[in-house]
């Protein structure tokens, strides 16, 4: 096991089985305390991500001809060693980005479980045998490996998120180079050194932190890199797609989502509050799957509304460390701000505030109310955006 892994606060590129900390850095913070640095990560240079992928491309040959089963136990391991350091990860988690404690447990549990679901993919079948007209022929079909695959990931879930795209490629016999978002990269870096303890070989996973702006773009040019798996913006998956398209590599593109929650007459109510509750403001509405509008039948609405609103008055908001806290800050201060713009502007445009709306100023974080707005129009930017915030649009159509 690495010294002091969990007291180190400067992480490096992870290149052929070492880091590599020398250079430009930039610092991870606390969102809840903006006056604490979480940690410091390296800034991998262009040149760093062209030796990184060289030695991808060579140790990936290796790997691929690795007996999958074999492939799998490393997972395995890797899994064991992520549920080991479960607490000190999720406690990073949520001191770099502002997760609850209780939600950064669920989710660095929830890798361990993708690593060992797909660890369990070297025991199972990679193609089949095709019946043939010819009694000397053997029809097959099989999988391989397409190389090198990239992987660009968002802050907040540092931990599922790069797990997830991560596994099934290693898997099935690819190597990784993960760029992170630098808003989570510590993080990102812990689960790094969690596939470099279980003994992965050298080159097999890389890890290249870095802005979006230069190490992302980098890496979606870089020629050795065979396949890229992206989960963001729309606007950044666009060009991520335009670029890989035009060199004739493989994406896979994960983007923002508009979601709703449907309220009919007969529902249970209790329930559907729940559901909005939790679909809106868990990880404090930062997510892609998050709920930002419900639509409710004209005949449940009423009780609907106060159901909900007597409901997000409970809940508390503060560092998510803190015990008894149920919603976190947001993740830095351009999120606090686009979201105050955001209410500012559906209040000016006349959508209806019902509670909320404002930054919950003595706490000293990032930390914005809980928000509801009724009476949201198609044409409100409310309606329109697609943003990650603790804005929970609530519309008033009735279907």
């Amino acid at each position: 096991m690495m010294a002091d892994i969990a007291t180190k606060h400067h992480f490096g590129s992870f290149i052929n089985g070492s880091w590599q900390q020398d250079g430009s850095s930039f610092e991870s913070i606390n969102p809840a305390q903006p006056e604490e640095v979480v940690g410091t990560v390296h800034e991998t240079t262009t040149d760093e991500l062209a030796e990184m992928v060289k030695q991808a491309q060579i140790a990936q040959k290796a790997w691929a001809k690795l007996a999958a089963p074999s492939r799998g136990d490393l997972l395995y391991k890797a899994a064991d060693v992520l549920e080991a350091r479960a607490t000190e990860i999720a406690e990073t988690m949520t001191r770099e980005m502002g997760k609850t404690l209780p939600e950064a447990k669920g989710e660095t549990a929830r890798g361990a479980a993708i690593l060992r679901y797909y660890a369990g993919e070297g025991m199972r079948d990679v193609g089949d045998v095709i019946p043939s007209t010819d009694p000397e022929a053997l029809m097959f079909t099989t999988r391989t490996p397409l190389g090198v695959v990239g992987v660009i990931t968002p802050w907040n879930f540092p931990v599922a998120i790069p797990i997830w795209k991560m596994a099934p490629a290693l898997a099935y016999g690819n190597a990784v180079v993960l760029k992170p978002a630098q808003e989570s990269a510590v993080t990102a870096a812990k689960v790094i050194e969690c596939f470099e303890e279980a003994g992965f070989p050298k080159g097999v996973v890389s890890f290249a932190p870095g802005t979006g702006a230069d190490v992302g773009k980098a890496l979606t040019e870089q020629e050795g890199i065979d396949a890229v798996t992206f989960t963001g913006s729309n606007a950044v998956g666009k060009q991520v797609g335009q670029t890989l398209l035009a060199r004739g590599a493989k994406y896979q593109l994960e983007m923002g989502g508009k979601n709703p929650v449907i309220v009919s007459k007969d529902a249970d109510l209790d329930l559907a509050v729940a559901a909005t509750i939790s679909g809106g403001l868990k990880s404090t509405g930062q997510k892609c799957t998050a709920t930002s509008r419900v639509i409710v039948e004209e005949a449940v609405y009423d009780r609907f509304k106060e159901k909900l609103l007597n409901e997000i008055a409970t809940l508390t908001v503060g560092d998510g460390l803190k015990a008894g806290t149920w919603m976190g800050p947001l993740a830095n201060e351009a999120q606090l701000n686009k979201v105050l713009e955001a209410i500012e502007k559906g209040i000016t445009e006349g959508a209806d505030l019902l509670i909320g709306g404002k930054r919950v100023g003595d706490l000293g974080g990032y930390f914005v109310e809980p928000t509801v707005f009724e009476a949201v129009e198609r044409d409100m930017s409310l309606q329109g955006r697609n943003f990650w915030s603790s804005a929970c649009a609530y519309e008033g159509i009735f279907v």
